[in-house]
């Protein structure tokens, strides 16, 4: 059930504009994570991997339709009720995001790399559920991410013990 709070009065225009921010936020964290895997194809490729493992290309399409919805859901709850502590962890496990490529592909460091993305799991998942306080449709949008993401701690950990 929706929240009872109402949406805050915003006009199209700041609206909008919180749009892009919200996107512009994520597109950060998007190109930190850029910087850490840039030149680091063959290092992955050269990495034992499960059977299981996606190819490479798939990871851009996946996280950009990703990186959407995420910017999109933060943008819903600002509008229900700004700044609040659904936001604050939204921001977390977005800093926790631009984190961990730079652990995993520009430093090689798998084990923190996958404390790192623990934490980043529990982080979107605490945000689903202040979000669920706010607006269905915002926690909604934020599944697909924590799918992803508990995907990508196993893939995480499968590397890790493959190759340690």
């Amino acid at each position: 059930m929706e929240a009872t709070q109402h949406a805050r009065p915003t006009s199209g225009r700041r609206s909008l504009w919180a749009l892009v921010a919200f996107a512009a936020a994520v597109f950060v964290a998007a190109a930190i994570g850029g910087l850490g895997v840039q030149g680091t194809t063959d290092e992955y490729a050269s990495l034992q991997q499960p059977t299981w493992a996606p190819p490479s290309w798939l990871f851009g399409p996946v996280w950009s339709a990703l990186y959407a919805l995420i910017a999109v859901a933060g943008w819903l709850v600002w509008r229900r009720v700004g700044f609040s502590p659904a936001l604050w962890a939204w921001t977390a496990q977005l800093v926790l995001n631009a984190i961990w490529t730079p652990l995993f592909f520009g430093a090689g460091q798998y084990g923190l790399a996958f404390a790192e993305i623990v934490v980043m799991w529990l982080a979107i998942g605490l945000t689903v559920v202040l979000f669920a306080r706010v607006s269905r449709v915002a926690a909604a949008l934020l599944l697909p991410y924590w799918a992803w993401v508990t995907f990508a701690a196993a893939l995480n950990l499968s590397i890790w013990q493959l190759n340690s």
